[in-house]
């Protein structure tokens, strides 16, 4: 019997599906396994806490648990005096009166407040739930955290920056002025929500004057890891002064980036002043061209983002009223100085240009 010819192209295709659908898998069952780690030790936090309790069982129950637990299990982990410890204050912490009134405010737990949150911490590995234990007390704030990192899959440290970087504050922030609801699915018009601030803090750039907008994309693309870092996760750098062209004419966004989790294309434009209607009208153009130009087939709508020194937020609203994209407007907050620990310990645009290589068009707006 001889093998039927296989085509190279149609192998390829396959083995691209099998590959995607392993990765999944493996995926699913670190969940699935992470998962139930974080309700064990749930568990035996709710354990010691019932037993001292009810029983008046002292302290040194735990010390006498781990080493019990040791013997039994000397090839895990996890079972140490102090873990036990961060499992009992976990527990105690989720099962506080506190908490349960701001999950069932924010209408998140339905009718079992418990099962609700205990479903939720169970979402993240225990590191992550342990950094959001020690890095933040506020009940509302642990919430918004446990959420979005389940949500948007935010690895340890991505998590520690964006709770340095005060994304929590950012998101209760007055001043958001968009029209994601009226041109976006619900699903998508939130995520897009969330992923918008109402301001963006540039002080990392060293800009101690007033900057024109060349300026400010010059050090923006110097330093786009630490931009990137002030976006939030997800987003990833395409490039500066991104060409578009339209019959004889080309055009120029500021600033071109790609977010995984909206699985859209994300144009800004950096402005030195305050908003312009006609702002609204140019990045409608861009967006339009975006989506018939470069977006992929299964991309969700191209967004825009309009950064400028201030806004006036009825004016965006009725700029924004008539247009068929999504466009959010934000505004942008330069520091008149680094701070003393930070001076000189920043790469320098040298050092960054040649490590990103990033081609630089210099054009006059």
């Amino acid at each position: 019997m001889t093998d039927t010819f296989v085509s190279p192209a149609d192998y390829a295709a396959w083995l691209v599906e099998v590959k995607s659908r392993v990765q999944s898998a493996r995926i699913s069952a670190a969940r699935a396994v992470n998962r139930d780690l974080i309700l064990l030790y749930w568990d035996i936090g709710r354990g010691i806490v019932e037993k001292q309790k009810q029983l008046g069982w002292g302290k040194s129950v735990v010390d006498r648990l781990s080493r019990d637990l040791r013997t039994a299990f000397p090839t895990v982990t996890g079972f140490s005096p102090r873990n036990l410890r961060d499992m009992k204050r976990f527990y105690a912490t989720y099962s506080a009166p506190e908490i349960w009134r701001q999950a069932v405010a924010k209408s998140d737990a339905g009718g079992n407040t418990e099962e609700f949150l205990r479903q939720l911490v169970a979402e993240i590995p225990w590191g992550h739930n342990l950094l959001i234990l020690n890095k933040i007390t506020d009940c509302s704030e642990r919430l918004f955290y446990l959420r979005a990192t389940a949500r948007f899959g935010w690895t340890r440290n991505v998590l520690l920056n964006q709770i340095k970087a005060g994304a929590y504050e950012h998101s209760l922030a007055e001043g958001k002025t968009h029209n994601f609801p009226a041109v976006l699915p619900e699903y998508l018009a939130e995520q897009a929500e969330e992923a918008l601030k109402s301001s963006y803090s540039l002080e990392f750039l060293g800009i101690s004057h007033e900057a024109k907008e060349r300026e400010i994309e010059q050090r923006l693309v110097e330093q786009v890891q630490d931009f990137i870092l002030e976006l939030g996760y997800g987003f990833c750098f395409i490039g500066r002064q991104h060409r578009l062209s339209l019959g004889d004419k080309e055009y120029f966004v500021d600033l071109l980036f790609y977010h995984r989790f909206l699985k859209s294309l994300v144009a800004f434009e950096l402005k030195a002043g305050s908003f312009e209607p006609e702002y609204a009208g140019k990045m409608d153009f861009y967006l339009n061209v975006l989506n018939d130009r470069e977006r992929a087939a299964d991309d969700n709508p191209s967004i825009g983002i309009i950064l400028c020194a201030e806004k006036d937020s009825l004016e965006v609203e009725f700029a924004l009223k008539s247009k068929t994209n999504p466009i959010g407007v934000a505004e942008y907050q330069l520091q008149t100085t680094l701070p003393k620990e930070l001076r000189g310990k920043l790469p320098s645009s040298r050092q960054l240009s040649q490590a990103l290589r990033l081609p630089v068009k210099r054009r006059e707006k």
